[in-house]
């Protein structure tokens, strides 16, 4: 059995559906099998565009007012934003959108597409073309964390200041200070997992970057590893060397 997707299943089939009359059977007749209540308001969302939760009840079979529960939770998760408008006498309607990270929900084959390049380029012009790549990638990344970080003279500062790039880049990135006076970046996603699980120069050219953008006297251990079979990365960064 085919594993399911973390959000839907898309099955191989024509996607029609009617803008005009999309009812909660047109969802599943359209291919998705949604798992949610919240997921088939994000799909309502996905397929129809802005709605106001009257209308998206209407739509999914439900009341106005489950419908607006199910997006006061989804606003929280920051997977949709409500705008009022104004329409004529009486108060302003209220209408939802999909907000940019709920986009992630709906599948992508961006990352299978990414190792079917890598695998073609490590078979057809070996793997040295396949490290060209991976220390590219790594020149200009570096490059660019060393201008965010190049100005701070803190190690906190410049700690912060990378777990605000890599957030921005999709690693849902987090640090503190320990008791001890040392820094743990904490990284609670990997949007390169599946690349870089069938390619560790990923992850050793992310560590080399990190090292040389928070300065030659930092140390820096990677405590814990997505790859390895861990929940999160985690690197612990300090002063001088680890005793």
């Amino acid at each position: 059995m085919r594993a399911r997707t973390p959000f839907v299943i898309f099955q191989a089939m024509t996607l029609k559906t009617n803008t005009s009359d999309m009812s909660s059977s047109t969802l599943e007749n359209a291919g998705w099998s949604t798992r949610t209540p919240g997921d088939r308001v994000l799909m309502a969302l996905k397929l129809q565009g802005r709605l106001s939760s009257a209308a998206i009840g209407q739509k999914l079979g439900i009341s106005g007012e489950a419908a607006r529960q199910q997006l006061m939770r989804l606003a929280e998760q920051n997977l949709v934003v409500a705008t009022s408008e104004a329409r004529g006498v009486g108060r302003p309607q209220q209408y939802w959108d999909l907000t940019p990270a709920a986009q992630s929900r709906f599948p992508d084959t961006c990352a299978s597409l990414t190792e079917q390049l890598l695998n073609i380029i490590r078979s057809h012009m070996g793997e040295s073309a396949l490290d060209m790549i991976i220390n590219v990638r790594e020149s200009e990344t570096q490059r660019r964390y060393l201008e965010e970080l190049g100005g701070k003279k803190l190690l906190g500062d410049r700690v912060a200041a990378l777990a605000a790039l890599r957030s921005k880049e999709g690693y849902m990135a987090d640090w503190h200070e320990a008791e001890d006076g040392s820094f743990l970046l904490v990284e609670n996603h990997c949007p390169i997992s599946a690349v870089a699980a069938m390619c560790g120069g990923f992850c050793s050219a992310e560590l080399e970057m990190f090292k040389t953008a928070l300065g030659d006297e930092v140390s820096i251990h990677r405590a814990e590893h997505i790859i390895q079979g861990d929940r999160r990365c985690t690197y612990v960064i300090r002063e001088g060397a680890f005793p």
